[in-house]
Order: C-alpha cells, then sequence, then structure tokens
C-alpha cells in the first residue's frame, strides 16, 4: 500500500527520493567516495595531459552535483523547518507559555528582531533576579511568557 501511496503522488514520491538521497549524500561513505573521484581524476590526469577536456570532465561532473544537491538540501531543509514549527508551536500550545508565540515565523525580520530583544531583555532581568534572590526561582508573570 506505501508503495501506491508514492507512486499517486509526485509530491511524496519527490520527499520519499529526496529524504534517501539526502541520507545518502550525508554519510561518510558519499565523502569518501567524492574523495575517490576527485582523486582518480587528478591521477587520470598525466593520462590525458591535463587537456582541456579532462578539466571539463570535472567541473561538468561537480556543476551537475552541485545544481541537483541544492535542491535536494532545500527539500530537506524546508520539511525539517516545518516539523520543528509544528513540534515548538504544540509545545507552545500545551505548555503554560503565551500561546502568542505560535506562529512568529511568519512576522518580518523587524519584528522578529525587536521580539527577539525583548526576550533577550527579559531573560536577563531573570537571570539578574535569581541571581539577587539567592538562585531561587521567580514566580512566572505574564510579561515572562512573551505577552
Amino acid at each position: 500500500m506505501r508503495h501506491q501511496e508514492i507512486e499517486r503522488h509526485p509530491r511524496r514520491w519527490f520527499a520519499s527520493i529526496a529524504n534517501k538521497a539526502s541520507q545518502a549524500a550525508g554519510r561518510a561513505s558519499a565523502f569518501v567516495m567524492a574523495c575517490a573521484v576527485i582523486v582518480i581524476w587528478a591521477v587520470t590526469g598525466p593520462l590525458f595531459q591535463f587537456s582541456d577536456t579532462w578539466q571539463l570532465v570535472i567541473n561538468t561532473g561537480t556543476t551537475i552535483v552541485t545544481f541537483l544537491m541544492v535542491f535536494l538540501i532545500q527539500n530537506s531543509q524546508n520539511r525539517d523547518s516545518a516539523a520543528i514549527q509544528v513540534k515548538l508551536d504544540e509545545l507552545i500550545r500545551t505548555g503554560s507559555v503565551q500561546n502568542s508565540f505560535v506562529g512568529i515565523e511568519h512576522l518580518s525580520a523587524d519584528e522578529l528582531e525587536e521580539l527577539r530583544a525583548r526576550c533577550e531583555e527579559r531573560a536577563k532581568a531573570v537571570a539578574a533576579e535569581r541571581r539577587g534572590s539567592g538562585g531561587r526561582r521567580p514566580s512566572r508573570s505574564r510579561d515572562d511568557a512573551g505577552g
């Protein structure tokens, strides 16, 4: 059944292929293989008299691999970011913090920077308060949670 689902949905098919390819590309064996290709290419230089064609082979090969890897990496990163965002949203939703943090990834860069600065200020204030109270944890206020 799983195989049929993948065949019916091109997006799932691509996600499956991208996931497998990015996992394979991230293995040590893939790095060793890439190094081996470079060494073989370099060793064959004298055989081909370091010709333009010899150089073109490695340039073309690395360009194609790089081009394809950009899409695989971006796909994996997009899925990972979305999954992390959902997990964080769920933790915020079910936790004791303010739900106002859910969806902040949709804010502009300036709004996010302002929110980050406010959070850092509150964190410094809480740390200073803890140092002043002998390490006891202060009670949570509404402002500590981001509201």
